[in-house]
């Protein structure tokens, strides 16, 4: 189970889909905000994927910090149930955007070019073209994951219960 059943359970899992969703579009809009400051940058997969973890780092960070009082509610074994929860359901929907990007007409081109500026793709075949794409999905999904962990943990940490 992704998140822990127990009192509350559906407010406990609403908090968790709506920290994956907001984790995702705060992401998403991120990225597209810092690609276009950083263009003289973007001529290289490698700047683009520190894009990718700039932005997902400040983004978890956020979102752990809107939802901190909500993951640290039931104690530690909890927090990393619920975080674990919402990193698998915001990864779902990042290699959901992730592919729709892909279906674009205009993303083939700047594939292609990027590849063809790394290596040297004459004689590849359309199962090399899937293989990387599988792969650039991939490793773009488990950066952002581990970028989440991080940022959910220590963003959840920075709000303190108010003691009364």
């Amino acid at each position: 189970m992704l998140f822990a059943l127990g009192r509350d359970d559906w407010l406990h899992f609403n908090y968790g889909i709506l920290a994956a969703v907001s984790l995702v579009l705060v992401g998403i809009m991120l990225d597209s905000v810092l690609r276009v400051a950083f263009i003289p940058l973007n001529s290289d997969s490698v700047s683009e994927l520190l894009v990718w973890i700039i932005a997902f780092l400040v983004a978890s960070l956020i979102v752990g910090y809107m939802f901190g009082l909500k993951i640290q509610e039931e104690g530690e074994a909890y927090e990393i149930r619920l975080i674990g929860g919402i990193i698998v359901l915001s990864a779902l929907g990042l290699m959901f955007f992730i592919m729709i990007w892909f279906a674009n007409p205009l993303a083939s081109p700047h594939v292609k070019d990027s590849l063809e500026s790394m290596f040297n793709t004459s004689g590849w075949t359309n199962y090399d073209w899937s293989a990387y794409s599988s792969l650039w999905v991939t490793l773009h999904v488990l950066v952002s994951s581990v970028c989440s962990f991080i940022g959910l943990y220590a963003g959840s940490m920075f709000k303190k219960p108010k003691k009364t």
